[in-house]
C-alpha cells in the first residue's frame, strides 16, 4: 500500500516554509474563519534568486513503476462514432439521475446516450445544430463542449430540477454581453457560456425541449483554459443544503503563468471554482443564485459571491469521498508540478503565486529550493512531475474518484487520477492521504492476454483493429456511476472500457 501519512517529499524536507524569511508585508485574507497569508510573488522571487536557484526538478525521485501496481480487468462496453474520419473527443459520463442511460459528452457539441449495458448508443441532442444558437467554438484541443451536468432531479416530475440539464461550452457567438470579464485585457477570443437546458419528456429517446437557457456568460481573453469540470455533489440527498447546488470549474483565463492575476483576484470569476444554484435569481444577472452559506458573500463588492474556492489554473475533474466527504480536485499545472487537492470552502489553492507546493517563479518552472507553500493554503494530497520517465512531457493531470465499493475489491478505499496525454492511472490510499510529493503515487494497469498493459497501448492495439494509425497519446477521462460502475473514456479510439475486477 502507499506511504503512511507521515511520510512526505522525496529529499524535499518538512512542510513547514524554509529559506529566508519572505512574509514581511504581506498582505492576509480572511475567509471561512481563518488568515490566508498572501506571499507577495515579488518578495517570493526575491527569495528565489538569494537561493541561487530559480528553476529545476523539485522530485528528485521517479514515480516507481512496479512496486504495488494494481492490475485490474476490464471490458469493452461501448463506442462511439466517428466524427469527420476522427474518434471521438469524450469528456464526460454521468448517469441519468432516476433511470438507467449513460448520457457521454463529446467535445465537439455532441451528447449521446448509451444504454445501461452498453448495447446501443444514440444522439441525444447536438449542441451546435442551428435552431439552439450556441455556435459551439472546437477548434484545438481544449476549446468546445467542456462539461455537463444532469440535475439530480432530472426523472423527478413537478421537481424544480426537472428535465433539468447544464452544460458548459465555448461558443463563437459573442453577441451578447459578458457577465464576467477579465481585469486587464480587452482580449475577446471567444465566450465560454453555462447553459440551462429543459427537456420536455427527460425519458425521451432525444433532447424534446427548446432552447438553452443562459446563466453566465465568461469573455475568454485567450484560447486555452477556459471552463473546467461541472458538478452537483453527489453526497447531498434532499433536504441538505448542498443539494442542488451546481459546481463550476472555471480555469484562469489562459495564455500561460495567468498574465492578468486572475485566479488570485476575488473581483474576477477566473481561476476559481464556483458554487451557484442554477435555480436561483440573486445573481447579479439575475438568472442564477448565489448561496448564502458561499464563503464570499460576506464580503460584499470587496469578492464575488459566486466564489466557493480560488488560485485554480485548470481545473479538470471534482470529486467526493463518500465515507469522509472530502472534495477534491484535479489541476493542471504550468511547466513542472500536476497535482491533486482537496476542496474547502473559502480555500486558496495557491495558483500563480504556487504551482503545487512549489514557489512558482514564472513559465520557466518553480524553485525546488525556496520556502515551502504557505502552511494556510490549502496543500496538495499529491503532486508529480510533469517530466517524470513514465509520462509525456505534456502531462496534464485529471481525477476520477474515491472508490468505495466492493464491485472492484482492488481499488476499494483508494483515490483514484491519472495523468491525460499518456493515459495512466494512478492511486493512492484515501484513508492515509499523503502530505504532498509523488513518493506515495502507485499505478494501476490493465490485464489483457496475461500482460498488465497501459490505457495508451490498449487504444494503439484498438486503432490497429480499426485499421487506423496508433495514436500518439491517450487523453484519459473517466467517471463513476453512483453504484461503482467505473468508465475510462479517451479521445484516442472512441471506445468506452469499463474497469472489472481482474478475478471475475
Amino acid at each position: 500500500m502507499p506511504a503512511s501519512r507521515s511520510s512526505y517529499q522525496q529529499g524535499v524536507g518538512a512542510r513547514g516554509l524554509r529559506g529566508p524569511a519572505v512574509v514581511m508585508g504581506a498582505a492576509s485574507v480572511h475567509a471561512e474563519g481563518m488568515t490566508m497569508v498572501r506571499v507577495p510573488l515579488l518578495l517570493l522571487l526575491t527569495a528565489s534568486c538569494a537561493l541561487g536557484q530559480t528553476t529545476g526538478d523539485p522530485f528528485p525521485g521517479p514515480i516507481v513503476s512496479d512496486r504495488d501496481a494494481i492490475t485490474v480487468g476490464y471490458v469493452e462496453f461501448a463506442s462511439l462514432p466517428d466524427v469527420d474520419g476522427g474518434a471521438a473527443r469524450m469528456m464526460h459520463l454521468q448517469v441519468e439521475p432516476g433511470g438507467s442511460r449513460l448520457f457521454v459528452s463529446d467535445m465537439r457539441g455532441l451528447l449521446y446516450t448509451v444504454s445501461a449495458r452498453g448495447e446501443s448508443v444514440a444522439l441525444y441532442l447536438d449542441l451546435d445544430a442551428t435552431p439552439w444558437g450556441v455556435q459551439v467554438e472546437p477548434s484545438g484541443s481544449e476549446r468546445g463542449f467542456q462539461s455537463m451536468a444532469l440535475h439530480p432531479q432530472f426523472n423527478e416530475a413537478g421537481a424544480p430540477g426537472f428535465g433539468k440539464l447544464y452544460t458548459l461550452v465555448d461558443t463563437r457567438n459573442m453577441r451578447p454581453a459578458p457577465d464576467f470579464t477579465p481585469p486587464g485585457t480587452d482580449d475577446r477570443t471567444h465566450d465560454t457560456v453555462l447553459l440551462e437546458w429543459t427537456a420536455r419528456t427527460p425519458s425521451a429517446a432525444a433532447y424534446d425541449g427548446g432552447r438553452p437557457r443562459e446563466l453566465m456568460r465568461f469573455q475568454q481573453p485567450y484560447r486555452n483554459h477556459n471552463g473546467g469540470d461541472l458538478r452537483f455533489n453527489p453526497l447531498a440527498s434532499s433536504g441538505d443544503p448542498d443539494f442542488g447546488l451546481l459546481y463550476v470549474g472555471m480555469a484562469d483565463g489562459g495564455s500561460g503563468g495567468d498574465p492578468h492575476d486572475l485566479a488570485q483576484n476575488l473581483q474576477a470569476g477566473f481561476g476559481k471554482i464556483l458554487r451557484i444554484d442554477p435555480l436561483g435569481s440573486n445573481g447579479a444577472n439575475g438568472r442564477y443564485g448565489i448561496p448564502a452559506a458561499n464563503p464570499f458573500v460576506a464580503r460584499g463588492a470587496e469578492a464575488l459571491g459566486e466564489i466557493y474556492a480560488y488560485g485554480v489554473r485548470n481545473p479538470q475533474r471534482f470529486a467526493w469521498d463518500a465515507e469522509t466527504g472530502n472534495m477534491f480536485f484535479a489541476e493542471i499545472g504550468q511547466n513542472t508540478v500536476e497535482e491533486v487537492s482537496r476542496v474547502t470552502a473559502g480555500a486558496n489553492l495557491g495558483w500563480n503565486d504556487w504551482e503545487g507546493s512549489f514557489v512558482y517563479v514564472g513559465r520557466n518552472g518553480v524553485n525546488p529550493e525556496g520556502p515551502r507553500a504557505d502552511p494556510a493554503m490549502i496543500y496538495p494530497v499529491v503532486e508529480y512531475d510533469q517530466a517524470d520517465a513514465l509520462l509525456q512531457r505534456s502531462a496534464a493531470a485529471t481525477m476520477c474518484c474515491v472508490y468505495r465499493h466492493a464491485a472492484i475489491p482492488e481499488l476499494d478505499g483508494l483515490l483514484l487520477f491519472g495523468d491525460n496525454p499518456s493515459g495512466e492511472i494512478f492511486y493512492v490510499d484515501a484513508d492515509e492521504l499523503p502530505d504532498g510529493g509523488q513518493a506515495s503515487i502507485r499505478r494501476i494497469l490493465f490485464e489483457a492476454g496475461g500482460t498488465a498493459k497501459t490505457l495508451l497501448e490498449l487504444i494503439r492495439a484498438k486503432n490497429v483493429e480499426q485499421g487506423k494509425s496508433p495514436a500518439s497519446r491517450a487523453d484519459l477521462r473517466f467517471d463513476m456511476t453512483p453504484d461503482g460502475r467505473l468508465f475510462v473514456l479517451n479521445k484516442g479510439d472512441g471506445t468506452i472500457r469499463r474497469i472489472v475486477s481482474a478475478s471475475r
